[in-house]
Order: C-alpha cells, then sequence, then structure tokens
C-alpha cells in the first residue's frame, strides 16, 4: 500500500513541523541553561567577594554533604548584606553561625518507633 502524493506531502510536511517544534524546543533547553550558568557565575562572584577565603572554603566543604544547607547559609548571607545587618567580608566564625542556625532549625531528629508483638 504506498501513499498518495497529496498524503505523500502532507507526511513531509509533519515531519518538516515536528522537527522544526524539536529544533525550537532544544534551542530554548539550551537559553535557559546557559542563563542559569550565566547567573550561578554571578553568584558565586558575587560570594567571593562577601567571604573571607575560610569562610568559601567551610561553605565548599559543606556544599559536598549538605548542599542545600549550604546553599540556604548563601541565600542568607546574601540578604543580609542586602538589607545591611551583616558587612563583608563575613568570615568563617559568621558562617559557623548561619550554619548552626539554619541546621537546626531544618533538621528534623530521627524518630525511632519499636513495635511489640
Amino acid at each position: 500500500m504506498s501513499l498518495g502524493p497529496d498524503e505523500d506531502r502532507e507526511l513531509e510536511e509533519l515531519k518538516k513541523r515536528k522537527l522544526l517544534e524539536l529544533r525550537r524546543r532544544l534551542e530554548e533547553e539550551q537559553r535557559l541553561r546557559e542563563e542559569q550558568a550565566r547567573l550561578e557565575a554571578q553568584r558565586e562572584a558575587l560570594l567571593r567577594s562577601l567571604l573571607t577565603h575560610r569562610a568559601r572554603e567551610r561553605l565548599a566543604n559543606v556544599k559536598l554533604v549538605k548542599p542545600e544547607l549550604a546553599r540556604a547559609v548563601e541565600d542568607t548571607i546574601i540578604q543580609l548584606v542586602q538589607a545591611g545587618r551583616l558587612v563583608p567580608p563575613v568570615d568563617d566564625d559568621v558562617v559557623k553561625e548561619l550554619l548552626i542556625a539554619i541546621d537546626s532549625r531544618t533538621r528534623r531528629e530521627p524518630r525511632v518507633r519499636f513495635k511489640w508483638k
């Protein structure tokens, strides 16, 4: 069974449209990835200017184990500096205090339950 000339043209048009849509989606995803990378680079540059070398090292170590905690501390530092409540350079002691404070707020204590039979 072969397709007629009109059906063949329609199929080709459909293929072209699908291909164009796929390309457009891929380009959009690439653009979004590049934008996120650019924003992350700006964020890192800002943090480099706000933190001492030792404070950056501590956050890098924490990021290896608890990336969400390190991100929360970084966000807090940026907000506090922008609000004028923290003056750069932020040292290791301030980072430690923020780590402890944020970790204690977000930490969930493990619960152990015993089921007796």
